[in-house]
């Protein structure tokens, strides 16, 4: 896979005490300098920001989360909230409102799940009991808030078992496809534990050679079998399972599409796809956006939002 292009990247010149001072001015006495706020938060790394965080409390005996909290809402509060958690918080606070009321958001936790390394999901798991959400036991809360296959898939990902290991068997690869072909279109009824064992815990260069495979053995591609072989949630989580290992740039552009496509704009994706990506592989998704769209992100964010919002997505697109 080629290199990524993130449009965050560290500050060359960052000094997180001129920055906390810049903040502090911002956020003083009557009215909001939103550009100010905007101009360090959105071009600052989050390990910059991580910094700068604990430095304006050290120099003002303030917490600057809850400044900005006071001073700050909306979606543009969300975003800039959002910077400033840690990776691992930030995903943990987004599960935590996946699963929050009456329904269930499974596009937003499977988004999450299905994108993260072992590692990351386990940093996750310790920030979800950290931040003191739900019961403070992720697994235990996607039990409590699914049911069927879908929860056993999702409390699968969130074990972060995959394996992670470099090298692919093509005898393997063949194996695979096969049990797949035999676990859904080659019978009546569908298998899903073969679909669990395979897809959710081989490594993603294996699967994706898995999925090559399955179309040239069935002439079918793994996606169209799941839509015919499965329904409802689960159908929903495999397919994005399979989407986001075939092709995560080619996922994230489609969940933006989405998340702007028709009346409404669903700006906690917006949020969730910025603040996630712009440090991984923005620039790429930018650039494949205009190629699939004919139009720009940045044009398509200015068409379905506005203010302090746009402002703030627009800097971490550039």
């Amino acid at each position: 896979m080629s290199a990524q292009r993130p449009t965050v990247v560290p500050f060359p010149h960052f000094d997180k005490d001129v920055d906390s001072q810049a903040l502090r001015k911002a956020m003083k006495g009557l009215g909001t300098d939103e550009k100010a706020i905007i101009n360090i938060i959105c071009y600052r790394t989050n390990a910059q920001r991580q910094e700068i965080k604990i430095h304006y409390k050290t120099a003002f005996g303030r917490d600057l989360l809850d400044d900005l909290k006071s001073e700050l809402g909306g979606d543009f509060e969300d975003v800039i909230l959002g910077l400033m958690d840690t990776p691992a918080m930030f995903d943990a606070r987004c599960l935590k409102r996946a699963m929050k009321g009456a329904g269930t958001d499974e596009d937003a936790i499977l988004e999450i799940l299905c994108a993260r390394t072992n590692a990351q999901i386990a940093e996750i798991k310790k920030a979800y009991k950290l931040g003191g959400f739900g019961s403070k036991d992720l697994e235990k809360d996607l039990k409590g808030e699914t049911s069927g296959d879908l929860k056993r898939l999702l409390v699968g990902l969130s074990v972060g078992g995959r394996d992670e290991g470099a090298g692919v068997d093509p005898t393997k690869v063949q194996a695979d496809a096969q049990a797949l072909y035999e676990a859904g279109a080659a019978k009546w009824g569908t298998d899903e534990s073969e679909f669990q064992r395979i897809i959710g815990g081989r490594s993603r260069e294996h699967l994706r050679q898995v999925f090559a495979a399955y179309g040239s053995l069935t002439s079918k591609s793994i996606e169209d079998a799941i839509k015919s072989e499965m329904s409802g949630n689960v159908k929903t989580g495999y397919l994005n399972l399979v989407r986001f290992i075939n092709d995560p740039i080619q996922y994230y552009v489609d969940k933006l599409h989405k998340a702007m496509k028709g009346l409404g704009t669903d700006e906690a994706v917006l949020v969730r796809v910025f603040v996630m990506r712009c440090e991984i592989d923005l620039g790429d998704i930018a650039h494949s956006y205009r190629a699939h769209h004919s139009k720009s992100l940045a044009d398509a964010i200015k068409s379905e939002v506005g203010g302090d919002f746009r402002r703030a997505l627009d800097a971490l697109l550039s």
